[in-house]
C-alpha cells in the first residue's frame, strides 16, 4: 500500500490490526509505511466487521484476525471487500476497484 499511496487520489488509507501501538510504531519504522496504522486491542473492530475468527495451526484452535481489506465509500459504506488477501494483492486490488 505504501509504494501505491500516491496513486489512490484522495483516497485515505489506514491499517488496522490488534496489536499494540508500539509494535505497530516498530513496524512502521522498520517498513516506512506512511499511512496511519489504528490498534484495535479489543479486537472490537475486527468483530464487527466479521474479521475476528477461529484459526487453527498445528492443530491448535485460536481466535485471530481474517486478514482482509474493504474498500469503504464516501457515505461509509463497505463498497469492496476482499477476505483471505495476500498482502501483495492488496495494492492491486485496490487501484482496479477505483
Amino acid at each position: 500500500m505504501r509504494d501505491i499511496a500516491g496513486q489512490v487520489g484522495d483516497t485515505a488509507i489506514l491499517g488496522v490490526s490488534p496489536d499494540k501501538p508500539a509494535k505497530q510504531a516498530k513496524f512502521d519504522t522498520k517498513h516506512g509505511l506512511g499511512f496511519p496504522l489504528l490498534a484495535d486491542e479489543d479486537h472490537s473492530v475486527a468483530e464487527a466487521y466479521g474479521v475476528w475468527t477461529e484459526k487453527s495451526m498445528y492443530g491448535k484452535k485460536y481466535m485471530g484476525i481474517l486478514r482482509s481489506a474493504f474498500l469503504i465509500d464516501e457515505d461509509g459504506r463497505i463498497a469492496q471487500a476482499w477476505y483471505k488477501v495476500k498482502p501483495a494483492e492488496t495494492a492491486t486490488n485496490l487501484l482496479a476497484a477505483l
